[in-house]
């Protein structure tokens, strides 16, 4: 009956080696607490800030790959609000001249998403809760690390859209090394604002869902909102503006506090800080060091003849898109099989390792010799299998082959002793292929045990046609 309005805030953590207004590394993940701060990040009285150029740059290249308008200028301000977690009881942030304006997302489906606005600011410090104790601890080694904020149009219409473009744009910031992207250690987090409307009626009141820090758990806080929203609605209750958080265990969101406006947080430009020049020739030089995107590689790997869900798979992870064409360089075969093994057979070793593509030695050149071998007809397919995790491991796949002695049986008259052993220990199966020849494959099957999986598949089934008639 209702419809889902759904829009997000994206939080990114820049890929910087300092804050963004001091010289303390960016990097607090995992540090003992509050031993990467200084002055400025404190906000202790007497200390400046300074912008961290890089930050910018990586801010405006981003914008740019969303297709957001870049101006010439752009402006820091001081968002006011009071939290244990804000040491200067404000956060640099821009509010009217942001880093870019009116971008664009696309969805598999086609469906555009647009983006209202890229802009930087600092990220706060990390409240931390002792169990069973009756107060908070503060740890401010990120308070001052630069965020890049990207919101989103109310265009969403569904947890899974949400989803897909939380996957897009951790693609495109990874293709960009703009960001790690990563939710597990907080460099990705997002916001949800959601309403419930009949489909084609005016937007109803907007319900902010805070720090999310899964995709998950951006799905499933959307899927519970549109549960208790439509109730509300449907029993004639009006929905509250507020902020409301997520209790992942229960999997239900809850009430924190009404929802602020932007006059609450008091804007004001940062007297400390200067116009930044975004001119012209600073974006220009962005865009030509841009590297390709997502979805150019996707295009450009269905142009190859890869299948466009595998495509999308390959593109959309930079190490894996990276490896595969490395791997392509030294591959003279169809493009499939190449991407065939590489997000299944590959892909599933490296699972159940719960190890990277990166941390592996598998080399793209090795890979792309492993399936030579079976397109030439060197080894077959059950044989690669059984070598891939050596392969991954390191080794050579031509060199394993010759010491044991692997190379596929390709001659007939090699071949026909076998045969005939496995003939004559299976009449039964001779017998239910001659009544039914689809019966053959279990015959195959014998054959290639026989042989230790190294007759030629093809060769077999066509000796065993012969002598079976």
């Amino acid at each position: 009956m209702f419809e889902p309005v759904i829009g997000l805030e994206v939080h990114l953590a820049l890929r910087t080696s300092s804050k963004l207004f001091c010289g303390c590394s960016a990097e607090g993940f995992g540090l003992e607490p509050n031993t990467n701060v200084c002055p400025v990040c404190l906000g202790l009285p007497g200390s400046l800030p300074v912008v961290n150029s890089r930050a910018v740059d990586l801010a405006v290249t981003f914008a740019l790959a969303l297709g957001c308008d870049v101006a010439d200028e752009t402006r820091f301000h001081r968002k006011h609000y009071f939290y244990p977690d804000a040491p200067k009881n404000y956060q640099i942030s821009q509010y009217d001249q942001p880093i870019g304006l009116a971008g664009r997302v696309t969805l598999a489906s086609g469906r555009v998403i647009g983006i209202t606005r890229c802009h930087l600011e600092e990220d706060a410090g990390r409240l931390v809760h002792p169990t069973y104790a009756d107060h908070s601890l503060v740890d401010l080694n990120r308070a001052g690390a630069p965020l890049l904020e990207m919101v989103t149009e109310p265009d969403l219409r569904s947890p899974e859209e949400a989803r897909e473009l939380l996957n897009e744009v951790r693609s495109i910031a990874r293709a960009l090394g703009v960001s790690d992207a990563s939710p597990e250690e907080g460099k990705m987090r997002a916001d949800v604002n959601i309403s419930m409307r009949l489909p084609g009626a005016e937007f109803g009141t907007k319900v902010e869902v805070k720090n999310l820090n899964s995709f998950r758990n951006v799905a499933n806080a959307i899927a519970y909102e549109m549960k208790r929203q439509s109730r509300l609605l449907e029993d004639g209750r009006a929905i509250e503006q507020e902020t409301r958080g997520f209790n992942e265990g229960g999997q239900r969101t809850y009430s924190m506090r009404g929802k602020e406006g932007s006059a609450d947080y008091r804007y004001l430009s940062d007297p400390d800080l200067p116009v930044v020049d975004v001119g012209s020739e600073r974006r220009a030089a962005l865009t030509a060091a841009m590297p390709e995107l997502p979805a150019a590689k996707a295009q450009r790997y269905v142009a190859s003849g890869v299948r466009q869900g595998d495509a999308a798979l390959l593109a959309h992870d930079v190490d894996t898109s990276r490896f595969f064409d490395a791997a392509a360089e030294s591959y003279g075969g169809a493009a499939q099989d190449l991407a065939n093994w590489l997000i299944t057979d590959v892909a599933g070793h490296l699972n159940q390792r719960e190890t990277p593509l990166a941390a592996t030695s598998l080399r793209p050149a090795d890979l792309a010799r492993l399936v030579t071998l079976i397109d030439e007809g060197v080894i077959s397919g059950a044989i690669a299998k059984e070598l891939l995790p050596e392969v991954i491991d390191g080794a050579d796949p031509v060199s394993l082959v010759d010491e044991r002695g692997l190379r596929q049986l390709a001659d007939g008259d090699a071949l026909e002793p076998i045969i005939d052993r496995v003939l004559a220990d299976n009449q039964d199966l001779v017998e239910r292929v001659k009544a039914n020849p689809k019966a053959i494959n279990a015959l195959l099957g014998a054959v290639m045990k026989a042989s230790a999986g190294k007759a030629k598949p093809d060769l077999v089934r066509e000796l065993l046609t012969r002598r079976l008639g």
